[in-house]
């Protein structure tokens, strides 16, 4: 089910090949039983740290960094406590100075939502956005199962 942003189906376990696993909680319940829309969220927040973790070396990259300027998140259907969230994650796009990420979530073998997220890169001092570097550039777009489509 691709979106009228890119060409990668997110609903597809074939196209990560980065997945974190969240243990679902109790309290990620709502009052009808199944997980809460506000957990998934969560659950891309902790596929996206993860999976951007590494990427910017505070000492190589003093004073630079990357903030969280927008998530979308599609319910596609319900899931439910107990078990395992996986969160899928890749690269859909690279931009000069953001870059937007893709997730699939999945739990007992099906997609349960699809997410995608932009980070801004940019200096804490000056709090203004700056070009990805050249090298963190080529570091998100190694893999090819992860490489950004323009």
């Amino acid at each position: 089910m691709p979106s009228d942003t890119h060409d990668i189906d997110l609903t597809d376990r074939a196209n990560f090949a980065f997945f974190t696993p969240v243990t679902v909680r109790y309290s990620d319940q709502d009052e009808l039983g199944h997980i809460n829309n506000c957990s998934y969220t969560a659950y891309v927040e902790s596929g996206r740290v993860a999976f951007l973790g590494g990427f910017l070396d505070e000492e190589k990259y003093p004073g630079i960094d990357f903030l969280l300027a927008r998530v979308a998140v599609n319910y596609l259907r319900e899931a439910h406590f107990p078990g395992i969230m996986e969160v899928g994650t890749r690269i859909i796009r690279l931009g000069n100075k953001s870059m937007t990420t893709g997730y699939g979530l999945f739990k007992d073998g099906h997609c349960v939502a699809t997410a995608e997220s932009v980070n801004v890169f940019f200096e804490t001092g000056s709090r203004a956005s700056i070009e990805i570097p050249d090298d963190v550039r080529a570091s998100l777009t190694a893999d090819p199962l992860q490489k950004a489509r323009a």
